[in-house]
């Protein structure tokens, strides 16, 4: 790419940036927590901005009781398409509106977007609402650009990575809505992501028999049980950590235990206790093998208790995240721009989450992630109070994604 091309492209950028700014602080603004996940409000807005700046918007809400089965209260799919000249590929650009909430321990109004020494703080303005903001601007300015490219280019923003991405991603892809050539999706700045972890989600009921407190012989206590299967998945998850990945960045598999509720009153034997575990599983591992696995520790433990009933149940089975053929021209040409644009290199590397990418490699689409954050979703409180988006990296990000666009189209 001609060094006067990427100037120009980086001369537009800068001149648009605090539009961009504020485009993104009036998303994250707008609350989108999942849970509820009650998100259809968030894509109006989202649309109608995007209308604004010229853009069609194609509006794809997911019917309720699909949105439902997968925990939503309401979620609408947006697609924006863009042609350059004719023919050539479709490059989709997928970034995920719906967030955490926001929790305790805030210094700063989480819906505030506020901007403090060059940082701005809120829920989602790291992950992933930043990048509505780099991929929305990295279009316009090749809009404006004048340079010679074909192919279109696609933005997918959908509402439910937070619970697993079937109504998002999966909803567009199942219903032949995209048909992408490759992918570019949400990540941070300093590494070009080419594999994560999946994730097991199981819900675990376990069933005994409530009794007065004064009288608890006469019971079987669910929460005593409850203990001594959950003292038995801790075990596991200590072997866990002896099953390092060999992908770079991701570590080993990881079992958390999120939520738990029960009981009756104080006075009152548990007659019923309920807990969800998350399984992270690494790129080596079979899912259908980890679940397995994970529900075999639980059933032993169960099977030495008396009068004791345990149901589990699958909520969610995400597959890891790596690359499929033809992915490496994709994560080459990040790699190069996002290189010169950081002023260090930008590599491949792995991380130990799940997201939204997994969903369009399964479909055999080659995909990469690249986006605008911090170094780590730890330096962007990713997930944790005061979440924050340095905007010198949502300004190079998109120059990255611009140029990377440019050379895909073929300038």
């Amino acid at each position: 790419m001609e060094q006067a091309h990427k100037d120009s492209l980086s001369s537009w950028i800068d001149d648009h940036f605090d539009e961009e700014v504020a485009f993104l602080q009036a998303l994250v603004r707008q609350p989108s927590d999942n849970p509820p996940g009650d998100c259809a409000p968030h894509a109006d807005l989202s649309a109608r901005l995007l209308e604004e700046m010229g853009f069609s918007v194609e509006r794809h809400p997911v019917p309720a009781d699909i949105a439902a089965k997968h925990g939503m209260a309401s979620a609408t799919n947006l697609i924006v398409r863009h042609s350059f000249g004719s023919g050539g590929p479709v490059v989709a650009l997928n970034a995920h509106g719906d967030v955490v909430p926001p929790g305790d321990g805030w210094s700063r109004d989480p819906y505030g977007a506020e901007i403090v020494d060059g940082w701005m703080f809120g829920r989602g303005a790291a992950v992933s609402k930043s990048d509505y903001a780099t991929y929305t601007y990295a279009l316009r300015a090749l809009q404006d650009s004048g340079l010679d490219l074909n192919g279109t280019v696609e933005l997918h923003f959908t509402y439910d990575e937070e619970t697993g991405g079937m109504t998002g991603p999966g909803w567009l892809l199942e219903h032949g809505l995209t048909k992408p050539d490759c992918v570019i999706s949400a990540a941070l700045s300093y590494n070009v992501i080419v594999a994560h972890n999946g994730c097991l989600h199981l819900e675990v009921t376990v069933r005994g028999k409530s009794a007065h407190a004064a009288r608890p012989e006469t019971g079987h206590d669910a929460l005593e049980a409850s203990t001594a299967i959950l003292q038995a998945l801790y075990a596991h998850r200590s072997d866990l950590a002896e099953r390092p990945s060999e992908t770079d960045g991701i570590g080993h598999p990881t079992l958390v235990v999120g939520l738990i509720e029960g009981g009756i009153n104080t006075n009152v034997v548990p007659d019923q206790v309920r807990f969800r575990i998350d399984r992270r599983i690494v790129p080596e591992e079979v899912p259908e093998d980890v679940e397995t696995e994970t529900r075999a520790v639980i059933e032993r433990a169960a099977a030495e208790l008396d009068g004791i009933d345990v149901q589990i149940d699958r909520i969610l089975l995400a597959r890891p995240f790596a690359p499929v053929d033809g992915s490496d021209a994709l994560v080459d040409t990040l790699c190069r721009h996002a290189s010169d644009v950081m002023g260090e290199p930008v590599e491949p590397a792995g991380v130990p989450l799940y997201t939204d990418a997994r969903l369009y490699a399964e479909a055999g689409i080659p995909t990469a992630m690249y986006g605008a954050g911090p170094r780590s979703v730890l330096e962007a409180n990713g997930h944790r109070a005061d979440e924050r988006l340095a905007l010198s990296d949502l300004r190079k990000a998109t120059n990255v994604i611009a140029r990377t666009l440019a050379e895909l189209l073929g300038e």
